[in-house]
């Protein structure tokens, strides 16, 4: 080997890759502890541009469609940005309301009924009891044999209230400054992500101009094109899936308003929400459902599980792998296997993510097959 000046460099960096990681590997918890810090410091920022990449999809259409693509004016290039983005933030708090005002109460005074008829039960189910065993002397006679000590009953009782009260006192401080960091947290991050959309153009071209200096030109590009399929497929699916529960919520509402089921609109807007998640969340609207209409006609709840049923085979089978499936170019089969590793990898987060990072996998594998493919100068029948 040539001892010259390059490869030198490339042999001390060696050494010093080398010893860092025995020296990590040796001290892991020192590294774990390090990461923890230091992602703790950036996670309001990590939040934020989570946010930002959210909101922009919205605020790219509102800034299309009021202020065009070509904006000459002088006073449209000024306001397009600031006031897209604060109808946008106008929006997400009208839809938050309207679950909060809509969602909320309906849920709450279905449960004070229930607990009411619940109520109303026990002692329809104390007559049916007293009915059934009057005639039995032996279940009779074992009830009158048992023995309750209410006043031991009570100190018990007295007891755990005494100490779970000074468990609750003891961790009020803490659960406090959990909210308290919570709430900070939240903040910075929606701030951040408001400077990111205000800027996202600015920090596009640093963003662009850091790789190709760090990088070779070549491998830049190739980063660049990784990172822009990315945000596109993103893009693609939240709207994809945005429009899919909308599309599956109106078809709840307008068909459950036309059999004349209880709380149309409420259902309807809770599956929409519920759908968000990929394919199993509208299951989590429909047990709300039934559970809502169950208090008011328990009949009506088992011809709502079959309306769901129904609907939920129309929307898995024609509506989801067409509407998410194409918008981030995936075919159905690999959407469900998306959803279901993602799932079991990090619940519903990873049902969210793994979509669009399989599609994002995808694509490039397929680009990867094709060039090969054609260096081989092999036909792609079929395709």
């Amino acid at each position: 080997m040539n001892l010259d000046r390059e490869n030198m460099k490339k042999l001390m960096l060696l050494i010093t890759f080398t010893v860092f990681l025995l020296v990590g590997v040796q001290r892991l918890d020192v590294v774990l502890g390090t990461l923890d810090v230091v992602w703790t410091i950036f996670f309001p920022f990590v939040l934020g541009s989570a946010i930002a990449f959210f909101l922009n999809v919205p605020m790219s259409f509102l800034e299309r469609t009021l202020f065009g693509e070509k904006r000459e004016e002088k006073w449209k290039e000024k306001l397009a940005r600031p006031l897209s983005l604060l109808l946008t933030v106008v929006l997400v708090i009208a839809v938050i309301v309207l679950v909060i005002f809509v969602v909320v109460p309906e849920l709450s005074s279905t449960v004070t009924s229930l607990a009411a008829q619940v109520e109303a039960a026990v002692p329809r189910a104390q007559k049916w009891l007293n009915g059934i065993f009057q005639d039995n002397e032996q279940v009779s006679a074992w009830f009158n044999s048992m023995e309750v000590n209410w006043e031991a009953m009570v100190q018990r009782g007295l007891n755990v209230l005494q100490t779970g009260a000074e468990s609750i006192l003891a961790s009020t401080v803490l659960v406090a400054r959990g909210i308290i960091s919570a709430v900070y947290t939240f903040v910075i991050a929606v701030v951040f992500s408001c400077y990111v959309l205000i800027q996202k153009e600015k920090l596009r071209i640093q963003a662009r101009k850091l790789l190709k200096a760090v990088f070779p030109k070549k491998h830049a590009e190739r980063i660049l094109y990784i990172f822009s399929l990315s945000y596109q497929t993103f893009t693609n699916f939240v709207t994809g899936q945005c429009l899919e529960a909308v599309i599956l919520g109106t078809m709840f509402f307008v068909v459950m308003s036309i059999l004349r089921f209880p709380y149309a609109l409420l259902v309807g807007v809770l599956v929409a929400f519920t759908a968000l998640i990929p394919i199993f969340g509208a299951f989590i609207g429909c047990a709300v459902g039934a559970f809502l209409i169950l208090v008011v006609n328990p009949m009506r709840a088992l011809a709502f599980i079959i309306l769901f049923l129904v609907l939920q085979q129309v929307e898995g089978n024609l509506i989801y792998p067409h509407v998410v499936g194409n918008s981030v170019g995936l075919p159905s089969i690999w959407v469900l296997v998306a959803v279901t590793v993602g799932g079991n990898l990090m619940g519903l987060v990873g049902m969210l993510i793994f979509i669009p990072i399989v599609s994002v996998l995808y694509t490039l594998l397929r680009e990867w097959v094709y060039r090969r493919l054609k260096e081989k100068n092999i036909e792609t029948d079929g395709e």
